[in-house]
């Protein structure tokens, strides 16, 4: 299984998560109480290694300027966690990750619509787009409402539940931010927990298996 710490504001941390494991690392440009600026972002990538996955978190921002940020610091896809269109996420040369907000039926539907790398399923929003902390009823995903997506979970995630959504939903990998906080401040020791029953849910193939390679 697949692991996305998102949220990642300093160097420490981000070592830290990629030597417990993690697969990507996540950076919000956009309005959160995890903000981080360009100059920050940039300084922490160059010291990650190659293979780590590097996102960048925006909401509703012109394509201009996530092309900028993404070239500037360094970033290998783009996280879109607004109401962007179909349309414009097809647009960015970069690989894009759409969060939908799972809250009723219909916004399950619009999973359909996007036919970019990945899909991110996150909980209702809050006072962010993302990053809230809030689950959704994971027995409201069926294996037909995901069928042939890259599904990222997300929402309301921590070392005590994420096996049980792993094996509910099956997805090519799992994020989390607050789930892995101490007083908001991102906590090492849940980072590796976390890190640690996420990968050892598993041992067999996920419903994504076919895509189940090193990026």
């Amino acid at each position: 299984m697949k692991v996305k710490i998102c949220g990642i504001t300093d160097l420490t941390t981000a070592i830290a998560a990629v030597d417990y494991g993690a697969d990507a690392l996540g950076f919000v440009f956009a309005e959160s109480k995890r903000k981080i600026t360009e100059v920050k972002a940039k300084e922490i990538i160059a010291h990650l290694p190659k293979e780590v996955i590097r996102v960048g978190v925006f909401v509703n921002e012109s394509k201009e300027r996530i092309e900028e940020i993404a070239s500037s610091v360094g970033l290998t896809h783009v996280q879109l966690h607004g109401d962007e269109t179909t349309v414009f996420s097809e647009s960015l040369s970069y690989p894009v990750i759409k969060a939908i907000s799972i809250h009723d039926e219909q916004s399950l539907k619009t999973i359909e619509n996007y036919k970019c790398e990945y899909v991110l399923i996150d909980g209702p929003k809050g006072k962010y787009r993302g990053g809230n902390g809030l689950s959704f009823d994971w027995n409201s995903i069926s294996a037909e409402d995901l069928k042939d997506k890259k599904v990222i979970l997300a929402g309301g995630l921590h070392d005590k539940n994420v096996e049980e959504a792993i094996n509910l939903i099956k997805p090519y990998m799992v994020d989390v931010s607050s789930g892995v906080e101490t007083e908001g401040k991102k906590d090492l020791n849940k980072i590796q927990s976390f890190i640690i029953k996420a990968k050892g849910s598993q041992t067999g193939g996920t419903r994504n298996e076919f895509i189940y390679t090193a990026e």
